[in-house]
């Protein structure tokens, strides 16, 4: 299906970014201005004279997200609670569209439009079911231990029309379990997906904030702990992501027929071999691991599956229409 969008697009500026991320060109400030007229109190120009935000001041990338989201998405209404992540919208988007590629894999070269997808650890932000139902109109639960979070996903929900109806919010009651308490026994989906928490502690988190504040040329001390929030959960969890991310795996041979791929995020390329190791050992049938990046910042995603090529051939027949969806396409949603 023609992308609507495309003519409007702005000349290829970002490098690394899906073919069809909406956010591969520059950012029309004054088009997002437009769209949310507070994003103006935090635009500026820079060092190169381009009109721009402070990245590293949370209140402008809250302000910038809710246009962004506005403009790019038609999505109104969304906002976070002070100190809760706030999601690099183009980075989020790309995940989603890898996933897409990888269901059209199973479909004929057409991505479904009638998939299921969990979202683990979905946040306050409830950002990849906002931007996955818009885009490719699929169906979504999302998952999360922090009933506050969930509050303020299910407001956003509540002021987009229709959202409610395709986005389920569940409450993990349980610190150690992922999908118990979560996946019904007789429940399907397609896709699971997880951005973990990737630091084994908050001086951890406080470190890599620092860092990425002089990467920005900001002073470190003057500055908030993180410029795109996080709670505790959020950043950080005992063992890292490497020990999140195993326990995953070894947690989703359990509803190995429940799903056709579970998928997480990997941000530190020396996790993989650990990954790679609980793969083997919970016996999957297939796994991939697909490289992404956004300007100089470099992650993957790790999917894999327990169902067999029959099994995949039998899992599209009973699940999805035939070739339904919108192929290399971006379906329409405005």
């Amino acid at each position: 299906m023609k992308n609507k969008h495309a003519a409007k697009t702005a000349p290829v500026e970002k490098v690394g970014l899906h073919p069809r991320n909406l956010h591969r060109g520059r950012y029309d400030f004054k088009k997002l201005i437009a769209a949310s007229s507070e994003l103006a109190a935090f635009v500026s120009l820079n060092a190169h004279g381009d009109e721009s935000i402070d990245f590293s001041d949370p209140a402008a990338v809250r302000a910038f997200n809710r246009a962004l989201l506005i403009d790019v998405y038609g999505i109104i209404g969304w906002d976070i609670p002070e100190r809760y992540l706030c999601p690099p919208v183009p980075g989020r988007a790309d995940y989603l569209h890898c996933l897409a590629d990888l269901l059209a894999e199973s479909n004929g070269g057409v991505v479904p439009s009638a998939a299921r997808v969990l979202d683990i650890g979905t946040g306050a932000n409830c950002i990849y079911p906002l931007i996955g139902h818009r885009q490719y109109g699929w169906q979504f639960a999302g998952s999360d231990i922090d009933p506050l979070a969930l509050a303020n996903a299910q407001g956003i929900l509540d002021a987009n029309a229709g959202f409610s109806a395709a986005i389920a919010l569940r409450l993990q009651s349980s610190r150690e379990a992922i999908f118990k308490g979560i996946v019904q026994a007789d429940e399907l989906f397609d896709l699971t997906m997880c951005n973990p928490p990737f630091h084994v502690s908050l001086a951890e988190a406080r470190a890599g904030a620092e860092r990425k504040w002089k990467n920005l040329g900001k002073a470190a001390l003057k500055k908030p702990l993180l410029n795109f929030g996080g709670q505790g959960a959020e950043l950080w969890c005992k063992g890292g992501e490497q020990a999140f991310v195993c326990h995953m795996i070894s947690e989703s041979v359990q509803y190995s027929a429940n799903c056709l791929w579970f998928t997480t995020l990997i941000s530190k390329s020396d996790t993989l071999p650990a990954v790679y190791r609980a793969l083997k050992k919970a016996g999957v049938q297939d796994y991939r691991t697909i490289e992404m990046s956004q300007g100089q910042k470099k992650s993957r995603l790790v999917a894999w599956t327990f169902l067999d090529e029959s099994r995949r051939r039998a899992w599209r027949a009973e699940s999805w229409p035939v070739h339904s969806g919108s192929g290399a396409g971006v379906l329409d949603f405005v």
